[in-house]
């Protein structure tokens, strides 16, 4: 009998309707002798409102209670697929992150899975239930709720995978797999049958919002098979695995517009001065990226940072560093993901022929082995992307 872990995105589980349609499709599974665990995320929008009410009451919520807050979104999911399930007779028990066994570090807002203690999973499991897990939130070592931030959930269905050693691990949402890049953006982007670890992680890492770039770390680590399918369509979708890509193969194209280039500047400067600055972004979990000291003479800084992490970066500017004067501008990043791309001139050739004929100014640019990355000094349109998905990827 194989055990399998599936994950129901926001999207699957938005409403009543919805979440009976994910009801039929545990039904299947179950119907088919086999071992469920099904994750879920919070419904629909539930998230997002969340902390907009939240920030009606404070311009910088206390990260602690903002996990509290945060997590009743993926309980009320889990109640109510259990309650349909039981319902139709399919015995079914749900448990929040804490009650799964689910042992995280002690960061709010982005905790990191340490450990899951399995037993009353596999106790359920083998009582003939299925178990419904709330996705994205665990438990410290205080006792307090975490988060694993957005998207999370993710990592919550591979990290339980790996440890009860399922089959596979399923990840549904509202589309039926990976793309070559997003189809919102690009009308001819195709879906992908299979990526390597490494390539699906460099797509998360640059910003797609198709997995947690976590989960991907997580089931390379562990051997997981992950597949991302569509909750509503049939199909394969896509698989992501460790199996070896040979050749030069162009497999994505990630346009992320959700950054912010900082420049700032300080008259007071020693190498000290600028490892405690780093220090700070760091204590503070701020994420900062692509950061240069610009001068050997004053402190001269750049960095990007994603836009939900900006208020807080912000909060540390009026509070810590305020003796850094900042200047602001939002800017896009694309990335060219593939095997190979480093050994082969004419990729890059490619890409800068498109770039002259858009007068494209470009920021900054990095060349890796399987991945081109160009930073533009403002946000550029989706006509670039559509013409270095038109000439890259057959």
């Amino acid at each position: 009998m194989d055990t399998i872990v599936l994950k129901f995105g926001g999207s699957s589980v938005a409403d009543n309707i919805k979440l009976n349609l994910v009801a039929d499709k545990i039904k299947e599974f179950y119907n088919n002798n086999q071992r469920v665990v099904a994750v879920v995320s919070a419904q629909g929008k539930t998230t997002d409102n969340l902390i907009k009410e939240a920030a009606t009451l404070s311009n910088m919520p206390n990260e602690r209670e903002m996990d509290v807050l945060l997590s009743t979104g993926e309980q009320v999911s889990m109640a109510k697929l259990s309650i349909l399930l039981n319902r139709d007779n399919v015995p079914t028990i749900s448990l929040t992150g804490w009650q799964a066994g689910i042992k995280t570090n002690n960061t709010n807002q982005d905790a990191i899975i340490e450990d899951i203690d399995t037993t009353r999973i596999k106790q359920e499991l083998d009582q003939g239930k299925v178990v419904i897990v709330a996705g994205f939130q665990g438990i410290n070592e205080k006792g307090d709720i975490t988060t694993l931030g957005r998207g999370g959930s993710d990592t919550t269905a591979v990290a339980i995978a790996a440890k009860i050693k399922a089959d596979h691990c399923y990840i549904f949402s509202d589309v039926d797999g990976i793309y070559t890049t997003d189809p919102n953006q690009v009308t001819i982007a195709k879906k992908i049958d299979s990526l390597s670890y490494q390539e699906m992680l460099d797509i998360a890492d640059e910003g797609a919002k198709v997995l947690h770039n976590r989960c991907v770390e997580v089931g390379e680590k562990f051997g997981v098979p992950i597949i991302a399918k569509s909750t509503f369509k049939e199909g394969k979708g896509t698989e992501i695995n460790n199996k070896p890509v040979e050749g030069i193969l162009i497999k994505n194209i990630v346009k992320n517009d959700k950054l912010i280039y900082v420049h700032g500047v300080s008259k007071k400067y020693s190498t000290q001065d600028f490892n405690s600055i780093y220090n700070k972004f760091v204590i503070n979990e701020i994420g900062v990226k692509n950061l240069i000291n610009n001068s050997d003479k004053n402190l001269d800084m750049s960095f990007t940072i994603s836009k939900d992490k900006f208020s807080k970066f912000t909060n540390l500017l009026e509070t810590e560093l305020q003796n850094l004067d900042c200047t602001y501008k939002e800017i896009t990043r694309i990335s060219i993901i593939g095997n190979g791309i480093m050994s082969n001139n004419s990729v890059l050739k490619n890409v800068m022929n498109i770039l002259d004929e858009e007068k494209a100014e470009i920021l900054s640019m990095e060349v890796a082995e399987s991945k081109i990355s160009i930073m533009f000094k403002e946000i550029v349109s989706n006509d670039i992307l559509q013409k270095l998905h038109k000439e890259l990827i057959k």
